[in-house]
């Protein structure tokens, strides 16, 4: 097997995680454990998102919560847009980058975004020509990359295909997310190793879920072609809201422990994350899916120092 010496994670817990929760939570606790994540050493937070609150109201206190977390230098806070109209509020909030959602399944792109995926990318070219002259990333991703709930299996050749087409606007950095947790590790490399072949000058992350207990496999075998970004949400929080599926996003924690363990360098501290998903833990009243929050890390276990999370 082939691993990385060190691999960067990006944690969407507080967006993709806290959009799945029915009840709203406080923009003084999102405030909370964005600025707790910040102080982990995890390089990258997607923060929030700037879609309609009618769609997604627990994003309705999107610019509140940009006003107020602390910015901590060396760390990236990212939102996600769905459009031209996102893109504008985001820039207006100060984000540093934004993320931008086309889905291989046009099914799913109507349902998600109300927009054919041509018209996603129109849009998109839009949003390219308003954040490049200001210095804000663009991070395109292609949702439903393994599989589609409305359409069943997605051809490779779609996703590869809005992989060119992000690479053709001068975007290198490109994330392939499996939405709904269909990738299982053979696809994973599969996917990942021809797309890096295809664009040796695009780097490509993974959007892990954990629906169906295959996110730590996913992600070895992506580090496998040589992938070293990857995406997840603290304490296992999130899922799939088109689908309503309830359970979804790979644990940050348990990755972390993961690369810990293998001798893989990540630069973040997995008891500040456990503290962050435990802090999440008591607001909801409910168990979260995550095996290091249960049961602590190697060290907990050998040395006692500290109580699992």
């Amino acid at each position: 097997m082939n691993v990385p010496t060190r691999v960067t994670l990006v944690e969407v817990g507080p967006r993709d995680g806290f959009q799945m929760e029915r009840e709203f939570i406080p923009t003084d606790l999102k405030v909370e454990i964005i600025d707790l994540l910040s102080s982990s050493g995890v390089p990258a937070i997607e923060a929030t998102s700037f879609v309609n609150p009618k769609v997604i109201p627990q994003m309705a206190d999107s610019d509140a919560v940009m006003q107020r977390i602390r910015r901590r230098p060396g760390v990236r806070y990212c939102a996600l847009i769905l459009n031209v109209k996102g893109a504008q509020r985001a820039i207006a909030a100060g984000v540093d980058a934004v993320r931008f959602v086309v889905c291989a399944s046009e099914t799913y792109n109507q349902k998600n975004m109300n927009m054919s995926v041509a018209q996603s990318l129109a849009a998109l070219r839009e949003v390219v020509a308003m954040c490049a002259p200001i210095g804000i990333h663009v991070e395109p991703a292609v949702s439903v990359a393994f599989g589609c709930p409305f359409e069943g299996e997605v051809p490779e050749a779609r996703v590869i295909a809005l992989a060119e087409a992000y690479a053709a606007l001068g975007l290198r950095d490109i994330c392939i997310a499996d939405t709904v947790g269909l990738a299982n590790p053979r696809t994973v490399r599969r996917l990942l190793g021809e797309l890096r072949a295809r664009l040796p000058d695009c780097a490509f992350a993974l959007h892990l879920h954990d629906t169906r207990g295959l996110g730590l496999a996913n992600a070895l075998a992506a580090m496998d072609v040589g992938v070293t970004t990857f995406e997840s949400s603290l304490g296992g929080l999130g899922g799939c809201p088109t689908t309503k599926v309830s359970t979804g996003n790979v644990s940050t924690e348990d990755l972390v422990n993961l690369c810990d363990e293998m001798g893989i360098e990540t630069g973040v501290d997995v008891e500040i994350i456990c503290e962050a998903s435990r802090r999440m833990q008591e607001f909801l009243g409910r168990p979260l899916p995550s095996h290091v929050l249960a049961a602590g890390t190697r060290r907990m276990l050998f040395t006692g120092v500290s109580q699992p999370c």
